[in-house]
């Protein structure tokens, strides 16, 4: 290790220092989240001017740092699984009856399916706008490799159709997809979840005297894992401050600036998905400024941490204290969301490509092409992986569905991450306003009370 590397490592622990000293104080995690957030970026741009993008020190420098950014997502990734078993079930038998936990899923589901529909006409607008092609992207030896990799994950998505991948969510071996063996693993655990805690309600509708002892095991399971999940959530400032490191310091201007503008058109569709969002939400009378000034926290992770799956818990948290959502719908739209109807990896990302790439193969994109386009990327927005790649696994699945290569996917590799940063919040944000609107329509009679928003 390099006498420059130490010197940087020693900055990078410096600000570490620093936002432990500010978590001493009474400030909220939000802001603390936030400097995170601009200390990373500020470290990040330095070593980027210090030494060049692609530099051995800086490559030699993330070596280090990814220790806290990794270590910081493979905890979240611990506490997925147990958290959403756990909550979907506790969430489950508080429902009195097994009629409104119909109601609220197909609500949720029915608003995250209905936004990425509207994700993927937002799409086609904002790319003929920029009038965006395929043409001229040129491939060097990141994409070639990236090719490369695909041409295995093709293997496994290019035979699945609609009707097989609806079949591949019902869970085989609920122990293998605990330890998220499968991109569709959360899913299939949330299915799993459902169904145990609809037994649940009939057995103790049918043995009265058990009904008590089980409630009780619930809850005290619930209770340990929301103690766990706060445990995790207090590195969040660190673990935001060093993965934003990464994603600036690990950049290219150059390749930025090559493709900058499928980066802006990208940016401007999921800005206006977001203003839709709120439009959405002021329909039933709930107020959008209200909404994102209490979620900005979670989308300020999301758009670091790139895992919808990893936001989960924030999710949760920001929905029943302050958002006034109830505990069942909001695990229930946490966890849907994080698998169907994401609208930006699986709804604007496929489409924006389909429609750059379809005129360099020959295919007219007309009325008929889009409406076809549309209809895919909506019904495989179902069971997206809600992680890093999902939209690489959507695009996989949506361009060989048109019969267009799928090589452009390769071809932007370079600007993966900058865009996916936006993309992941933008699907978060679909989940929590599914838990909102549903949440408006639909009256749950819970065992415990509502958390009221806070003021």
């Amino acid at each position: 290790m390099s006498f420059v590397v130490i010197a940087n490592l020693a900055v990078f622990a410096g600000l570490l220092f620093l936002l432990w000293k500010f978590s001493q104080s009474d400030m909220k995690l939000s802001r603390k989240v936030f400097m995170g957030l601009i200390a990373g970026v500020v470290f990040g741009f330095a070593l980027q001017v210090l030494y060049g993008s692609g530099s051995e020190t800086i490559a030699g420098t993330l070596e280090w740092t990814n220790m806290v950014a990794n270590g910081y997502i493979r905890l979240l990734y611990m506490i997925i699984m147990p958290l959403i078993l756990i909550s979907m079930i506790a969430a489950v038998v508080r429902i009195d009856e097994v009629a409104s936990l119909g109601k609220i899923g197909g609500m949720v589901v029915g608003v995250l399916v209905f936004t990425t529909m509207i994700s993927s006409i937002v799409a086609i607008g904002v790319t003929d706008i920029f009038d965006l092609t395929a043409e001229g992207l040129v491939s060097g030896d990141r994409e070639m490799a990236r090719a490369a990799a695909l041409e295995g994950r093709m293997g496994r998505v290019e035979n699945l159709s609609v009707a097989s991948m609806l079949v591949s969510f019902i869970p085989r071996n609920i122990f293998s997809d605990l330890t998220g063996a499968r991109p569709l693993s959360i899913i299939s655990v949330v299915i799993f979840a459902i169904l145990f805690g609809v037994a649940a309600l009939k057995a103790m509708k049918e043995h009265p005297e058990h009904e008590a002892a089980f409630m009780k095991a619930v809850d005290v399971m619930q209770s340990v894992i929301m103690s766990l999940v706060r445990m995790v959530m207090a590195f969040t400032p660190y673990g935001v401050m060093a993965l934003m490191t990464r994603v600036v310091a690990g950049s290219s201007l150059a390749d930025i600036l090559a493709l900058g503008k499928f980066i802006v058109a990208s940016y401007l569709a999921i800005a206006i998905m977001f203003l839709i969002h709120g439009g959405l939400l002021s329909l039933t009378g709930f107020n959008p400024k209200k909404f994102f000034t209490a979620v900005f926290p979670v989308l300020t992770f999301a758009f670091t941490s790139r895992s919808s799956a990893a936001c989960i818990p924030l999710n949760v948290e920001a929905q029943t204290q302050k958002l006034g959502v109830p505990k069942s719908i909001a695990n229930i739209a946490a966890s849907f969301g994080a698998t169907i109807g994401q609208n930006g990896c699986a709804g604007i990302y496929p489409t924006m490509l389909a429609v750059m790439v379809a005129p360099t193969v020959g295919v007219a994109v007309d009325f008929q092409f889009l409406a076809m386009l549309v209809g895919i990327v909506t019904i495989s927005s179902f069971g997206v992986a809600g992680v890093g790649g999902g939209a690489t696994f959507a695009a996989l699945i949506v361009l060989p569905a048109m019969g267009l290569p799928v090589e452009i996917v390769a071809l932007l590799i370079s600007i993966e991450p900058l865009i996916d940063m936006a993309r992941t919040a933008l699907n978060v944000n679909g989940s929590m306003t599914a838990g909102v609107i549903t949440s408006r329509f639909v009256k749950v009679a819970e065992a415990d009370s509502v958390e009221q928003p806070a003021e």
